[in-house]
């Protein structure tokens, strides 16, 4: 569409701010109604002889102000806006929007519910979304388990369980974590409804606005969502094939003082990387000389299909710096929203005060469900078949972009995990190929959102464990043709064995 802006470029008004008050305006006396498209970000800022990033903060402040949403695939739509004249209308509903605490319109990301719904349907290739294979699910098992569970607990094992987690799970966990090399009890063990409440209960624990948290990225964006709740400022530290460029952290913390360092140490989400040994022991010592704990955020280590173990950041911790949080969404199935936390006792009490003033405890019975499967065996079993089945689709999904990925289109083979991570030409429209994709009827994760600040570089996220095999070669090949189409020079030709290079 086409809109009437001007920009005064010697206004004390900053730009973007003039472009968020004249959409205001035609928003609230209707001449832009609601669910029309706003323009491209580019096209809008070639439009207007501005910089791109001057209309994302403007489309930014739209949405925080409740007056537009983004769609994975669609853009920038408008949401209606309440009436300003005092007229009464009878037909018209509350403006829910504009009433909501103004927190909860600046977190409000739609992105992840989008991606959710784009995986559930029919016509789309799902590259998107980091799930487990639904044909992998345990199904069979859990049956087995829930109905033997039932016949020897009966209704016990419907009934509430202490906010800390049953006492004969967090037994389980301590048992398996210590079998991982970390010394823990059942004391120091959390259970959580996922791993996501813990991320936003860490965020509420430390950080009160204003308070500095730092991340690797790029990195989880569901984490850089729970620390922007809080109000936290975030410091990016990059990170590349070794992981967390330590000496870059050791100069941030001479100058800063963070709360808080957060890391997905083990095949990093979204880029697949491994934090190296060295870097691990590095960044452990720093936590300890400033006195900062670490968020330890751990999904995929069990799910490694190449290479050699490394310890986690937790057993190698010596001083009980180290928060560790994972989950079984990524291991059994994602309806399971059960993830556990190891930490110091100070530490789990302090989160299980605050969870009890949240859900009171986790699901009850998935809690036995998942002990059991724990002390037969059931889950080791359940890992080393599934790794058989993401292995081959990592590699065939590896392979299809040698064969067919355009020159310039980068990434790396991870040794385990869910994703590949490519690094795209800045050629590419970003704006552009996530709607040439949608078109073409495949999904990926944007890549830019897994950072702090826009990177400019183009990044996209690909998972290989949710689609059929079957689907793989057909994602890749629609979503790397959309990659071609995207381009805002000249078309992109194809290259032949690229794309082992590091991409971080």
């Amino acid at each position: 569409m086409s809109l009437r802006i001007e920009v005064q470029h010697d206004s004390a008004v900053p730009i973007y701010l003039q472009i968020v008050q004249q959409l205001r305006e035609r928003i609230s006396n209707g001449e832009v109604s609601e669910g029309t498209l706003l323009p491209p970000e580019r096209t809008l800022a070639q439009q207007l002889g501005v910089n791109r990033s001057t209309v994302v903060s403007a489309y930014r402040e739209l949405k925080r102000s409740g007056l537009a949403r983004a769609h994975v695939g669609r853009g920038t739509s408008v949401l209606a806006f309440g009436r300003e004249d005092g007229a009464a209308d009878t037909t018209a509903s509350l403006p829910w929007r504009q009433l909501f605490a103004e927190s909860v319109r600046q977190d409000s990301d739609p992105l992840v519910r989008d991606l959710l719904e784009m995986a559930g349907r029919e016509d789309v290739i799902p590259l998107s979304v980091g799930l487990p294979a639904p044909e992998l699910l345990p199904a069979e098992m859990i049956e087995r388990v829930t109905r033997d569970l039932s016949g020897k607990l009966g209704s016990a094992s419907l009934l509430q369980c202490p906010t800390e987690g049953l006492r004969p799970f967090r037994e389980s966990l301590a048992e398996r974590m210590c079998s991982r090399g970390v010394e823990c009890g059942a004391e120091e063990v959390l259970v959580l409804s996922g791993s996501q409440q813990g991320l936003d209960l860490a965020a509420r624990v430390f950080l009160d606005p204003g308070d500095l948290v730092v991340v690797d990225e790029p990195t989880y964006f569901g984490a850089l969502q729970a620390f922007r709740g809080a109000r936290a400022r975030i410091i990016p530290v990059p990170s590349d094939e070794q992981g967390m460029v330590t000496d870059v952290l050791a100069t941030v913390l001479e100058r800063q003082r963070p709360k808080l360092i957060y890391t997905l140490p083990t095949f990093k989400n979204p880029a697949g990387t491994v934090m190296s040994l060295p870097r691990r022991q590095h960044l452990l010592e720093l936590a300890w000389r400033y006195s900062i704990p670490v968020l330890e955020d751990d999904p995929y280590s069990e799910l490694r299909y190449d290479g050699e173990n490394l310890p986690s950041l937790k057993a190698l911790d010596r001083h009980g710096g180290v928060i560790y949080l994972s989950t079984f969404s990524k291991i059994l199935f994602p309806g399971l929203r059960l993830g556990w936390l190891v930490a110091d006792r100070t530490v789990v009490r302090q989160f299980a005060l605050l969870k009890q003033a949240i859900d009171l405890h986790s699901d009850t019975p998935g809690q036995w469900v998942v002990d059991a499967l724990i002390r037969e065996g059931g889950l080791d079993e359940h890992i080393r078949m599934v790794r058989g089945h993401y292995a081959r689709r990592r590699d065939l999904m590896h392979e299809t972009l040698q064969n067919c990925a355009p020159a310039g289109v980068r990434w790396a083979r991870p040794e385990g995990g869910f994703y590949l991570w490519c690094r795209l030409p800045v050629e590419v429209e970003r704006s552009r190929l996530v709607s040439t994709a949608a078109e073409a009827g495949v999904s990926f994760l944007p890549g830019w959102s897994c950072y702090v600040e826009d990177p400019g570089t183009p990044f996209i996220r690909l998972n290989f464990s949710f689609s059929r095999e079957d689907q793989i070669v057909p994602g890749v090949t629609r979503l790397m043709d959309a990659v071609a189409r995207s381009s805002a020079g000249a078309r992109l030709n194809v290259a032949e064995g690229v794309g082992t290079h590091p991409i971080v």
